[in-house]
Parts: structure tokens; C-alpha cells; sequence
């Protein structure tokens, strides 16, 4: 077990409406760095190095669309961002592979990015870097509309997934959205692509802050996913 701790969670986090909810987020806030940084990118780097293939799922097109756009934020992060290189907060150089854009943003961001593309009624996952996974797997999922990805969820009726559904089609270009979701753990690593239970023992909070943007050129609807742990 890989243990990374943040201090707090964010202090908007209980503003936050359930499923399928959200809040409209600024243009620009959908990356965020904090100060598990370092600790998430080296665990990062280690499971892109070591399970690439159960964490990545590449997506050329709309990846290099989604990294052109995160390295256009990066400078205001406190990245240094260079014509075939970035230096990140913690003094990493990381190479720009726009022909693997997903590994690279993987390399970069702390959070998990999924592509979604639209296929008929319904978006499909078409790509993702996945590192930090809450109960479920990449492989699972790739290329499943939204409702496969979420058949498991009890409470994911027709109801919500018609809301989910009309709300990544109504997302617009430069108006991103957010959400967050809170639920108890009792294993704090960040990769858990199955659940781990101890009894009763609960001693960890889990929280995904949650982005929804769409992208311009591919019309993919980005979902990003910028994990907290916090002990109780």
C-alpha cells in the first residue's frame, strides 16, 4: 500500500450538489497542483512504468488536443513550459510525446484524464490515463457508453443517466463544470481498481474533484479526476 496524505480537503467541497450535480467551474481551473504533487507523480510515474497497460489507454487525436490545452495552463501552475519539454514543480523534466499525449499528461497533472467522444445516443470512453482508479478498471470500460461504465451503481437509474447524459452533451467550450464526491475508505492507497475492506475500520476519506470540459476542434468532452486522501 502506497499511503500519500493530504492535509485537508478543499474548502468548497461540501457546496457541492450529489450526482449527477455540478457547479460551473472557471475556464482555467480544471488542472490544479497541491501539495501531494510530488508524491502523486512519483507513484504515478511508477504505475506508467509498471502497469502501463492497465492505467493508459492512449487517444491520439483528442489527446493531443486535451495536452495542447493543459500546456497552455501549466505556466500559472508553477510549471516551466518549453517548445519539446516542461519542468514541473517538483524539478522533473518531462518530454512533450504529442504522438502519446495521454502518458505524457500522465507525466505531468496530478489528476486522471478520461475522453469521452460521442457514438450515436450515447458518449464513450475512448481513451484515459488512469492512475488513481476508485473500485474499477480501465480495461472494464474502455470503449462502453456512459451507462456501461456505470451499470454496477446501484443508484445510476434511467433517471440519472438520461441527467448525465443531457449534461455531456450541454457542456460548452470554455465553460468547464465540477463536482466533487466524498465516500470512506479503509485503505488509503490511491490505486484501487478493486475495493479493499478491513472490518468496519473506515480511518480515511476519499474525494474526487471532478471536471467536465469540452474540448474545440474534436467536440470530446474531457473528464478529469484530482484525487484527495485525507485521515479522519
Amino acid at each position: 500500500m502506497t499511503v500519500i496524505l493530504q492535509n485537508a480537503l478543499p474548502d468548497a467541497h461540501d457546496s457541492t450538489p450529489s450526482l449527477p450535480g455540478t457547479l460551473p467551474c472557471d475556464a482555467d481551473d480544471w488542472l490544479r497542483v497541491d501539495e501531494a504533487y510530488a508524491a502523486q507523480m512519483a507513484y504515478r510515474a511508477q504505475l506508467l512504468e509498471e502497469r502501463s497497460e492497465s492505467v493508459l489507454s492512449e487517444n491520439v487525436t483528442a489527446g493531443r488536443e486535451v495536452l495542447e490545452e493543459a500546456l497552455k495552463l501549466l505556466p500559472g501552475l508553477g510549471f516551466e513550459v518549453a517548445a519539446d519539454h516542461v519542468i514541473c514543480p517538483d524539478l522533473r523534466a518531462v518530454q512533450i510525446d504529442r504522438v502519446a499525449p495521454l502518458r505524457t499528461l500522465g507525466h505531468l497533472a496530478q489528476e486522471d484524464i478520461c475522453i469521452m467522444e460521442k457514438r450515436g445516443d450515447e458518449h464513450v470512453l475512448t481513451g484515459a490515463v488512469l492512475c488513481f482508479p476508485a473500485n474499477w478498471r480501465l480495461a472494464d470500460k474502455i470503449n462502453r457508453p456512459l451507462t456501461g461504465i456505470h451499470a454496477p451503481v446501484d443508484e445510476y437509474d434511467d433517471n440519472i443517466a438520461r441527467r448525465v447524459q443531457r449534461l455531456f452533451d450541454g457542456v460548452r467550450v470554455g465553460k468547464p463544470l465540477w463536482r466533487f464526491n466524498k465516500l470512506r475508505y479503509s485503505d488509503a492507497d490511491l490505486h484501487q481498481p478493486y475495493k479493499k475492506t478491513d472490518g468496519q475500520q473506515t480511518p480515511f476519506i476519499r474525494s474526487e474533484r471532478q471536471c467536465i470540459l469540452r474540448l474545440l476542434r474534436t467536440d470530446a468532452v474531457v473528464f478529469t479526476i484530482h484525487t484527495f486522501v485525507v485521515r479522519t
